[in-house]
Protein backbone atom coordinates (compact mmCIF):
# COMPACT_ATOMS: atom_id res chain seq x y z
CA UNK A 1 0.00 0.00 0.00
CA UNK A 2 1.27 3.38 -1.11
CA UNK A 3 0.94 6.55 1.06
CA UNK A 4 -1.87 8.98 -0.03
CA UNK A 5 -1.06 12.27 0.67
CA UNK A 6 -4.15 14.46 2.28
CA UNK A 7 -3.22 17.32 0.43
CA UNK A 8 -0.63 18.75 -2.08
CA UNK A 9 1.10 20.74 0.43
CA UNK A 10 2.40 17.61 2.07
CA UNK A 11 3.18 16.05 -1.36
CA UNK A 12 5.94 18.81 -2.12
CA UNK A 13 7.41 18.49 1.11
CA UNK A 14 10.18 16.60 -0.48
CA UNK A 15 11.39 18.74 -2.80
CA UNK A 16 14.51 21.05 -1.32
CA UNK A 17 15.79 24.40 -3.31
CA UNK A 18 18.37 23.27 -5.73
CA UNK A 19 16.22 19.72 -6.62
CA UNK A 20 16.04 18.35 -10.23
CA UNK A 21 12.37 17.55 -10.91
CA UNK A 22 10.66 15.93 -13.63
CA UNK A 23 6.95 17.24 -14.59
CA UNK A 24 4.51 14.89 -16.69
CA UNK A 25 2.93 16.53 -19.47
CA UNK A 26 2.41 17.86 -22.60
CA UNK A 27 1.61 21.62 -22.91
CA UNK A 28 -1.25 21.80 -20.25
CA UNK A 29 -2.68 17.49 -21.07
CA UNK A 30 -1.80 15.71 -18.16
CA UNK A 31 0.25 18.01 -16.15
CA UNK A 32 -0.06 17.64 -12.08
CA UNK A 33 -1.76 21.33 -11.45
CA UNK A 34 -2.48 20.70 -7.90
CA UNK A 35 1.08 19.76 -7.31
CA UNK A 36 2.66 22.66 -9.34
CA UNK A 37 0.63 24.74 -7.59
CA UNK A 38 1.90 23.49 -4.10
CA UNK A 39 5.23 23.46 -5.42
CA UNK A 40 4.35 27.57 -6.64
CA UNK A 41 3.31 28.18 -3.03
CA UNK A 42 5.86 26.70 -1.47
CA UNK A 43 8.72 28.83 -2.60
CA UNK A 44 11.37 26.45 -3.06
CA UNK A 45 13.96 27.68 -5.40
CA UNK A 46 16.94 26.77 -7.71
CA UNK A 47 15.07 24.41 -9.65
CA UNK A 48 15.97 22.07 -12.57
CA UNK A 49 13.23 21.62 -14.69
CA UNK A 50 12.73 18.37 -16.90
CA UNK A 51 9.71 18.69 -18.76
CA UNK A 52 8.22 18.94 -22.53
CA UNK A 53 8.16 22.40 -22.11
CA UNK A 54 7.05 25.32 -19.36
CA UNK A 55 3.27 25.81 -19.56
CA UNK A 56 1.85 29.17 -20.12
CA UNK A 57 2.27 32.61 -18.77
CA UNK A 58 -0.44 31.76 -15.92
CA UNK A 59 -0.88 27.99 -15.61
CA UNK A 60 1.40 25.13 -15.29
CA UNK A 61 5.13 25.32 -15.12
CA UNK A 62 4.49 28.94 -15.89
CA UNK A 63 3.51 29.66 -12.66
CA UNK A 64 7.13 28.59 -11.14
CA UNK A 65 8.81 30.74 -13.81
CA UNK A 66 7.11 33.88 -12.79
CA UNK A 67 7.82 33.32 -8.98
CA UNK A 68 11.65 32.96 -10.32
CA UNK A 69 11.90 29.46 -8.86
CA UNK A 70 13.59 27.83 -11.63
CA UNK A 71 16.93 27.94 -12.20
CA UNK A 72 17.42 25.90 -15.50
CA UNK A 73 14.77 24.41 -17.84
CA UNK A 74 15.23 21.13 -20.00
CA UNK A 75 12.64 20.52 -22.48
CA UNK A 76 12.08 20.63 -26.13
CA UNK A 77 9.66 23.24 -26.98
CA UNK A 78 9.63 27.03 -25.73
CA UNK A 79 6.05 27.01 -26.91
CA UNK A 80 3.58 30.24 -26.58
CA UNK A 81 4.90 31.56 -22.68
CA UNK A 82 6.10 35.25 -23.24
CA UNK A 83 7.66 35.14 -19.42
CA UNK A 84 10.25 31.85 -20.41
CA UNK A 85 11.29 33.43 -23.46
CA UNK A 86 11.61 36.64 -22.07
CA UNK A 87 13.65 35.13 -19.22
CA UNK A 88 15.92 33.22 -21.73
CA UNK A 89 16.84 35.96 -24.05
CA UNK A 90 17.63 38.16 -20.71
CA UNK A 91 20.01 35.48 -19.53
CA UNK A 92 17.80 34.86 -16.17
CA UNK A 93 17.09 31.14 -17.01
CA UNK A 94 19.47 28.52 -18.42
CA UNK A 95 17.85 26.55 -20.95
CA UNK A 96 18.64 23.24 -22.46
CA UNK A 97 16.68 22.38 -25.51
CA UNK A 98 16.56 18.89 -26.30
CA UNK A 99 15.08 17.17 -29.72
CA UNK A 100 11.40 15.81 -28.48
CA UNK A 101 12.09 12.18 -29.07
CA UNK A 102 15.30 12.20 -27.55
CA UNK A 103 14.27 14.02 -25.01
CA UNK A 104 11.59 11.07 -24.51
CA UNK A 105 14.47 9.19 -25.32
CA UNK A 106 17.15 10.17 -22.33
CA UNK A 107 14.20 9.89 -19.59
CA UNK A 108 13.26 6.42 -20.78
CA UNK A 109 16.50 5.76 -20.48
CA UNK A 110 16.94 7.08 -17.20
CA UNK A 111 14.23 4.93 -16.01
CA UNK A 112 15.48 1.75 -17.39
CA UNK A 113 18.77 1.65 -15.80
CA UNK A 114 20.39 2.95 -19.22
CA UNK A 115 23.08 5.14 -19.28
CA UNK A 116 23.47 6.66 -22.49
CA UNK A 117 22.53 5.81 -26.06
CA UNK A 118 23.43 6.71 -29.51
CA UNK A 119 20.86 9.02 -32.10
CA UNK A 120 20.87 10.36 -35.38
CA UNK A 121 19.06 13.04 -34.40
CA UNK A 122 21.20 16.63 -33.94
CA UNK A 123 24.03 15.54 -35.43
CA UNK A 124 25.65 18.47 -37.59
CA UNK A 125 23.70 20.59 -35.47
CA UNK A 126 24.72 22.93 -32.48
CA UNK A 127 23.32 20.05 -30.35
CA UNK A 128 26.29 17.68 -30.99
CA UNK A 129 28.68 20.40 -29.58
CA UNK A 130 30.66 18.57 -27.22
CA UNK A 131 29.41 15.29 -27.74
CA UNK A 132 31.00 11.84 -28.62
CA UNK A 133 29.69 11.67 -32.58
CA UNK A 134 30.41 7.72 -33.98
CA UNK A 135 29.34 5.94 -37.18
CA UNK A 136 27.34 2.97 -37.46
CA UNK A 137 26.87 1.29 -40.94
CA UNK A 138 28.15 4.33 -42.76
CA UNK A 139 26.08 6.93 -40.50
CA UNK A 140 26.89 9.18 -37.76
CA UNK A 141 25.09 9.11 -34.23
CA UNK A 142 25.89 11.01 -30.85
CA UNK A 143 26.08 10.28 -27.93
CA UNK A 144 23.18 10.92 -25.38
CA UNK A 145 23.02 10.31 -21.54
CA UNK A 146 19.81 9.60 -19.52
CA UNK A 147 17.97 11.88 -17.46
CA UNK A 148 17.33 10.73 -14.33
CA UNK A 149 15.43 13.56 -10.81
CA UNK A 150 15.18 13.71 -7.34
CA UNK A 151 11.32 13.89 -7.61
CA UNK A 152 9.01 12.49 -10.18
CA UNK A 153 5.27 14.58 -10.55
CA UNK A 154 3.00 12.67 -12.74
CA UNK A 155 -0.20 12.83 -13.20
CA UNK A 156 -2.66 10.02 -14.09
CA UNK A 157 -7.06 8.99 -14.54
CA UNK A 158 -6.87 6.30 -11.78
CA UNK A 159 -4.45 4.43 -9.09
CA UNK A 160 -5.29 1.81 -6.80
CA UNK A 161 -3.67 1.74 -3.13
CA UNK A 162 -0.87 0.35 -4.32
CA UNK A 163 0.29 2.98 -6.94
CA UNK A 164 -0.61 1.15 -10.23
CA UNK A 165 -1.05 3.90 -12.63
CA UNK A 166 -4.05 4.24 -15.78
CA UNK A 167 -3.73 6.89 -17.79
CA UNK A 168 -6.68 9.06 -20.07
CA UNK A 169 -5.90 9.60 -23.83
CA UNK A 170 -3.79 12.09 -24.34
CA UNK A 171 -2.47 12.40 -20.94
CA UNK A 172 -0.33 9.37 -21.41
CA UNK A 173 2.39 11.56 -23.05
CA UNK A 174 5.63 11.60 -20.81
CA UNK A 175 4.05 10.73 -17.96
CA UNK A 176 4.80 7.17 -17.72
CA UNK A 177 8.23 7.49 -18.42
CA UNK A 178 8.96 10.49 -16.09
CA UNK A 179 7.25 8.24 -13.55
CA UNK A 180 9.99 5.74 -13.77
CA UNK A 181 13.21 8.03 -14.23
CA UNK A 182 12.83 9.41 -10.40
CA UNK A 183 14.29 8.25 -7.31
CA UNK A 184 11.21 9.50 -5.84
CA UNK A 185 7.76 9.43 -7.83
CA UNK A 186 4.45 10.83 -6.40
CA UNK A 187 1.18 10.76 -8.66
CA UNK A 188 -1.81 13.26 -8.72
CA UNK A 189 -4.87 11.32 -9.91
CA UNK A 190 -8.34 11.51 -9.99
CA UNK A 191 -9.09 8.66 -8.76
CA UNK A 192 -7.82 5.96 -6.14
CA UNK A 193 -9.66 2.61 -6.13
CA UNK A 194 -8.98 -0.46 -4.25
CA UNK A 195 -6.44 -3.21 -4.25
CA UNK A 196 -7.11 -6.02 -7.27
CA UNK A 197 -9.84 -2.79 -8.85
CA UNK A 198 -7.69 -2.18 -11.95
CA UNK A 199 -7.72 -4.69 -14.59
CA UNK A 200 -3.59 -5.68 -15.08
CA UNK A 201 -3.95 -5.01 -19.18
CA UNK A 202 -4.89 -1.50 -18.12
CA UNK A 203 -2.16 -0.54 -15.82
CA UNK A 204 0.26 1.79 -17.50
CA UNK A 205 3.04 2.08 -14.41
CA UNK A 206 3.18 -0.22 -12.39
CA UNK A 207 3.23 0.56 -8.78
CA UNK A 208 6.87 -0.44 -8.37
CA UNK A 209 8.07 3.04 -9.80
CA UNK A 210 5.35 5.05 -7.39
CA UNK A 211 5.98 6.22 -4.11
CA UNK A 212 3.23 8.28 -2.91
CA UNK A 213 -0.08 9.49 -4.16
CA UNK A 214 -2.51 12.33 -4.37
CA UNK A 215 -5.92 12.85 -5.64
CA UNK A 216 -7.18 15.82 -6.68
CA UNK A 217 -9.46 17.76 -8.88
CA UNK A 218 -8.29 19.37 -11.79
CA UNK A 219 -9.46 22.27 -14.01
CA UNK A 220 -7.93 20.89 -17.17
CA UNK A 221 -7.71 24.28 -19.05
CA UNK A 222 -6.60 23.81 -22.84
CA UNK A 223 -4.05 25.99 -24.11
CA UNK A 224 -5.42 27.16 -27.55
CA UNK A 225 -8.98 26.36 -27.21
CA UNK A 226 -10.54 25.83 -31.46
CA UNK A 227 -13.70 25.29 -32.22
CA UNK A 228 -15.69 24.74 -35.64
CA UNK A 229 -18.35 27.18 -36.72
Amino acid sequence: MKMIYQNAQEAVSHVKDGDTIMVGGFGLCGIPENLILALRDSGVKDLTVISNNCGIDDWGLGLLLHNRQIKKMIGSYVGENKEFERQVLSGELEVELVPQGTLAEKIRAGGAGIPAFFTPAGVGTPIAEGKEIREFNGKEYLLEEALHADISFVRAWKADKMGNLVYRKTARNFNPMIAAAGKVTVAEVEEIVGKGDLDPNEIHTPSIYVQYLLQGEQEKRIERRTIAN
